[in-house]
């Protein structure tokens, strides 16, 4: 409460204490002019409380006023000073308009001018002395870059020669390889002619049930105590050889015996995959791999590719890699992993689509490699892009162990064909005079007529060819392209 209300309650408590005392004293006699008194004393006291209660309400008004004003002049200011920078803003920026406007209109007045006399001197249009400086400026940065681009190649290729020879020759000299090649047929020793007989059986009977459980061909022909086994497949090669050795011991040639040792031949051929894998694994310092790998692995054993056994193919590709990234200095571990299984997509080839190096890589995700040995199996034939160094090591290595002498079988009509295709591909191009295939298909040596083609046309000629043979040609390792362009100027003193 302020000062004024409580004067004025104490007023009135004095007052009424006053008045009751007056009651008491005067009586009944009294009392009329004590009511008078009363009366007169309460509106004056009334008028007291009204005076007192308008000087506050006028205080608080008056107060209330001085602070809106105060808040209003406060962001009238501040509006005041918005609007002011908003128009020096516009003002600079209505300046910097009239003035790019200006330069704009003067460089057009400068370009319109130098065309005119650039047309007037040269007697060209503008449409016309551009396009003779595009032609111009093509042609000299085409000269320009298969210039820049046969040095740096001619460069890096002879580094790169002299660093690949160091290290495959550094990594070939210490493989001792088996020059491993098998044939589709086996041959079956038998006790004697009296067994054939047997293997027939009443009607043909026994030879059908071994044909057909096993998936070969037996032949019986007039050799003497042999028979043949025929098939494109080693694995069912080797049941049916097995399953004939065991039946000959036992001695009963029955289709229901004949089914039971084929299971039990293939069980154990099964046991003896797991076996061989694992021992390469334990030889090459391979760790923690899935079992269903290790079993894929395995089963190359009875895999061929050209007469090339698939498991000594994938071991040797895997000390090749070894020993070229220690010369490298990279990741033994994964390159080694990486071409040990770089193959392992064949043994699926048969029952699923695709590639055998993409299948092989999906299973390699699947049973938990890691993205690099992943990698280096779907890119060693180009299916996919090599992300590591390790990876084009495993596709170098497939190569070397592919292409090295003795290692693959091949039809002669199929190696003249191919000879003959590669002369073919190169022949095909405008100025090529003659093309000689080389070195068992390794190299292509292409002679083209000088007065046709200059250097930098060769350069894209022999990288075409390169490509084509790519395309259309299935070889195994690389073929080099050698085009040699020659001129002869010759005179006689007479």
């Amino acid at each position: 409460m302020d000062p004024i209300t409580i004067l004025l309650a104490v007023a009135v408590l004095g007052s009424s204490a006053a008045t009751l005392f007056l009651l008491r004293r005067s009586g009944a006699s009294g009392g009329e002019t004590v009511a008078a008194k009363i009366i007169e004393n309460a509106e004056r006291e009334a008028d007291l409380l009204r005076k007192a209660a308008a000087m506050e309400i006028d205080g608080l008004r008056k107060s209330a006023e001085a602070d809106v004003d105060a808040e209003i002049r406060g962001r009238a200011a501040a509006l005041q000073g918005r609007e002011q920078a908003i128009a020096a803003r516009e003002a600079d920026v209505e300046d910097r308009s009239r003035r790019l406007s200006a330069a704009e209109a003067e460089t057009e007045s400068v370009r319109a001018r130098l065309t005119a006399d650039l047309e007037r001197v040269s007697s060209l249009s503008a449409d016309e002395a551009r396009q003779m400086l595009l032609e111009q400026l093509e042609t000299s940065l085409r000269f320009d870059s298969e210039r820049l681009v046969s040095r740096m190649e001619e460069e890096a290729r002879a580094e790169a020669d002299d660093r690949a020879r160091h290290v495959i020759a550094s990594a070939i000299q210490r493989i001792a390889s088996d020059y491993v090649t098998e044939a589709t047929i086996s041959v079956i020793n038998l006790p004697s002619d009296d067994m054939k007989g047997r293997i027939i059986g009443r009607e043909g009977r026994n030879i059908r049930a071994l044909e057909s459980a096993t998936g070969v061909n037996l032949i019986v022909d007039d050799t003497p105590e042999s028979i043949l086994v025929s098939s494109f497949d080693p694995y069912r090669r080797e049941v049916a050889r097995r399953t004939l050795e065991n039946l000959m011991a036992d001695g009963r040639f029955q289709p229901t015996r004949i089914e039971e040792t084929v299971s039990s031949v293939e069980k154990k051929l099964e046991e003896e995959v797991l076996e061989e894998a694992s021992k390469i694994l334990y030889e090459l310092d391979i760790h923690d791999m899935h079992p269903e790998l290790i079993g894929t692995l395995g089963r190359l054993k009875y895999r061929l590719s050209y007469g090339q056994n698939n498991l000594a193919h994938a071991r040797e590709v895997a000390l090749i890699c070894g020993m070229m990234a220690d010369e490298l200095k990279l990741d033994r571990k994964l390159a080694v992993r990486g071409g040990l299984l770089h193959d392992v997509g064949k043994v699926l080839s048969h029952d699923q689509e695709g590639g055998h190096a993409v299948l092989g890589a999906e299973l390699a995700e699947k049973c938990g490699e890691h993205p690099n040995v992943v990698n280096a199996i779907g890119a060693h034939h180009g299916d996919m892009k090599p992300i590591t160094r390790e990876a084009w090591l495993v596709a170098a290595g497939d190569a070397l162990s592919a292409g090295r002498p003795g290692a693959r079988r091949e039809n002669m009509d199929l190696y003249v064909k191919r000879l003959k295709n590669l002369e073919a591909v190169a022949g095909e191009f405008p100025g090529v005079d003659r093309a000689f295939a080389l070195q068992a298909g390794r190299e292509l040596r292409v002679l083209v007529d000088a007065d046709r083609l200059d250097d930098a046309e060769c350069l894209n000629v022999s990288r075409d060819i390169a490509k084509r043979i790519e395309k259309e040609i299935a070889y195994p390792g690389q073929i080099k392209v050698c085009l040699v362009r020659e001129s002869r100027f010759i005179e006689y003193a007479r």
